[in-house]
C-alpha cells in the first residue's frame, strides 16, 4: 500500500459525518457548487471533521472572544464558523480551491458571521498566518511536518490542534477524541536552549543551562560554583518553571516567563518571595 493510500485510509477511519450546528443550520439557496465527502484537492482530499471532534479541538485550545483561529485548509468552514458562532473569536480561514472558498464564504453569509470570520483563497504555504493565537489543521502528516518550522517560530503560546495526524517527534500535550476521531494539542514553546545568568539572589548571579526538545527540557543551575541539576522543569508556552537546591539544601522554586532573551519571575524561598531575571548569555 501507498504512504498516500495509506494516508487516506487513517484519514476515512478517523472522521464520520457532519453533525447539524444551530445557527450554521441556515438553507443553502445556491444551486452552484456543492462539496462532495472524498473530493480531491491540490494537496488532500476533502474529508471534513465531525462537529463533535470540533468542539472538543475549540475546547482543548480554551478558544474564546479574545483568540484569532486560523483554520489552515478551511474546507466548507465549519471550523472557522464554529469558532466565531459558538466561542465567540474572530476567524480566518484559508482554503486553496475557489469554488470551495467561495461556497465557504456563503455558509458563514448563512450564519450571520461575515463580521467575524474571513474566508481566505490562497496557499497555507504562502499565506500569513502569524497573527494567530490559535491554529486548526487537518492535514497528511507530510504536509504538518512542512508547517512545522513555521507553527514553530509563532509567537510563544500560540495554540495549535490537528486532526488525526501528529508532528513527527513534537509530542503533543494532549490528545482528544470523539468516538472514532482523534486530535492533537500543543501549545508553541518558548526557546530557552543556552546559557543564562539569573540575578536578584543573595550569593550572587545564578549560571542556568537549558537543554531542550520541543517543550521537554532539563537544565542545570550553577550556585557559588557548585553545579546541579534542575527538578521539574515544565515549559508550556513561555511560561518556565522549576526548582533547585540552595547551597545550604533548601528547595527554592521559580515560576515566571520567557520573553526573547529575558526571563523574568518570582523565586520562592522558604523565608522570602524574590523578584528575579536571567538574561541570555
Amino acid at each position: 500500500m501507498s504512504v498516500r493510500l495509506f494516508a487516506l485510509s487513517l484519514l476515512c477511519a478517523f472522521t464520520t459525518s457532519m453533525a447539524p450546528v444551530a445557527w450554521a443550520q441556515a438553507k443553502n439557496t445556491d444551486t452552484g457548487y456543492v462539496p462532495q465527502r472524498g473530493q480531491a484537492g491540490k494537496d488532500v482530499i476533502w474529508i471534513p471533521t465531525p462537529q463533535g471532534l470540533i468542539d472538543k479541538m475549540l475546547d482543548v485550545a480554551r478558544v474564546g472572544s479574545g483568540d484569532l483561529v486560523y483554520d489552515l485548509g478551511a474546507g466548507d468552514g465549519i471550523i472557522a464558523i464554529t469558532a466565531a458562532g459558538r466561542y465567540g473569536a474572530r476567524a480566518v480561514g484559508i482554503e486553496y480551491n475557489p469554488q470551495m472558498a467561495d461556497f465557504a464564504r456563503r455558509k458563514v453569509a448563512e450564519a450571520g458571521l461575515s463580521d467575524r470570520v474571513r474566508i481566505i483563497t490562497g496557499d497555507i504555504f504562502k499565506e500569513d498566518f502569524s497573527a494567530a493565537t490559535v491554529v486548526t489543521l487537518y492535514l497528511y502528516p507530510d504536509l504538518n511536518m512542512r508547517l512545522r518550522p513555521t507553527i514553530l517560530a509563532m509567537k510563544p503560546g500560540t495554540r495549535v490542534v490537528s486532526h488525526a495526524f501528529t508532528m513527527g517527534d513534537w509530542e503533543p500535550d494532549e490528545t482528544v477524541t470523539d468516538q472514532t476521531a482523534r486530535a492533537f494539542f500543543w501549545v508553541v514553546p518558548a526557546q530557552v536552549e543556552g546559557e543564562w545568568t539569573l540575578n536578584g539572589m543573595d550569593g550572587g548571579p545564578v549560571k542556568l543551562s537549558f537543554r531542550q526538545l520541543f517543550q521537554q527540557v532539563g537544565g542545570m543551575a550553577t550556585i557559588q560554583g557548585v553545579s546541579q541539576p534542575l527538578v521539574g522543569v515544565r515549559l508550556r508556552g513561555n511560561e518556565l518553571s522549576f526548582k533547585m537546591s540552595l547551597p545550604d539544601r533548601q528547595m527554592v522554586s521559580f515560576t515566571g516567563r520567557v520573553s526573547g532573551k529575558n526571563i523574568s519571575g518570582t523565586l520562592n524561598t522558604p523565608t522570602a518571595n524574590l523578584s528575579v531575571d536571567a538574561r541570555r548569555n
